[in-house]
């Protein structure tokens, strides 16, 4: 069977090429052809060893069996109502030419009332599996009914690689305020203070340039592959992240990891893998002792997670639509 995947793919986002890259992965595994909506999909296909189409060509989505719409943050209009028109979109066009989709490990929100309103005539009769329990509790009250999985990337297996019990890697976002990257500025400088080696890691090249001045004294890299990003958290001894996929890919390598919440995604994400983690615009004493004292994550809840993952695939790609779950302990 062809699977396609749309998603915010072939934009240099490290996170939602993690997404993809794992998605791919397991799909092959099982048997299945993968093709992908891109932003670039030349890079797209190079990258990962699938098949491409342009996100713009809507005659692409007559290419697949079955569509998996995610996963990521997709259905939310924080950043724009004009995301959420997109993906909304493709949905319907892929019904429309009556192809089954598969609302596949989103969150959901946030929304704004009218967002909350296109989205529950949107999801219809669709299956739906999210991510987190948050958003589960969301769409209950939303009147949509979903299925728990997880988010796909936790599912990525970490290199061989020698551990650096030294060696914290700290992820910063562009577009927050401006007190919590200097918090997060603080917090490195301690860390390097009390002996440690601090690594900053941009995980979207371009957007996150923009923090680069913040950090100046430190060593800095950047890259949107997904493979390199899970080598360094892998090679770490610690990872402080304001990006989810810098907690989600420490979780699959099994690097102790602490979050500052920027967006509920990632208060989500920490909250079920029972690590520790904080708002905006953090505490960067409190951020430092958890590195320093290597506070980690619940690993069994991170286990949990990664099965609901795998679990999630056979609910995607079976024959019925999945079954509605609670919201309480996954």
């Amino acid at each position: 069977m062809v699977v396609g995947v749309a998603g915010y793919y072939g934009f240099k986002n490290a996170g939602d090429e993690a997404i993809l890259e794992a998605i791919a992965r397991e799909l092959r595994a099982r048997g299945h052809e993968v093709l992908a909506l891109s932003g670039d999909p030349r890079r797209t296909a190079g990258e990962h060893g699938i098949r491409a189409a342009h996100r713009l060509n809507p005659l692409a989505l007559l290419g697949a069996d079955l569509w998996l719409l995610g996963g990521g943050g997709l259905l939310q209009d924080a950043t724009s109502a004009l995301s959420l028109t997109y993906y909304l979109s493709v949905l319907r066009m892929a019904r429309l030419f009556r192809r089954r989709v598969v609302v596949f490990n989103q969150s959901l929100g946030p929304l704004s009332p009218g967002g909350e309103r296109r989205v529950q005539r949107a999801l219809k009769g669709v299956p739906v599996i999210l991510r987190d329990q948050d958003s589960l509790a969301y769409a209950e009250r939303l009147g949509i009914p979903a299925a728990l999985g997880a988010d796909p990337a936790l599912l990525l297996s970490p290199p061989p690689v020698r551990r650096e019990e030294d060696l914290v890697v700290v992820i910063p976002r562009a577009g927050v305020a401006g007190e919590a990257l200097k918090n997060l500025y603080i917090t490195a400088n301690h860390l390097v203070h009390e002996g440690r080696q601090v690594l900053v890691l941009l995980l979207q090249p371009g957007y996150d340039d923009a923090v680069m001045n913040t950090f100046y004294l430190h060593r800095i890299e950047k890259t949107s592959d997904p493979r390199r990003v899970l080598y360094l958290v892998a090679q770490a001894g610690y990872v402080i992240s304001m990006r989810l996929h810098g907690l989600v890919l420490a979780a699959a390598a099994g690097t102790p990891f602490a979050g500052v919440a920027y967006d509920p995604k990632v208060a989500a994400f920490a909250k079920e893998a029972g690590a520790y983690w904080q708002e905006l615009p953090g505490d960067p004493i409190k951020l430092s002792k958890s590195a320093m004292y290597g506070r980690v994550p619940d690993w069994e809840k991170v286990a949990a997670l990664k099965e609901r993952a795998r679990r999630s695939f056979d609910l995607a790609l079976g024959e019925t639509a999945p079954v509605k779950r609670t919201h309480g302990r996954g």
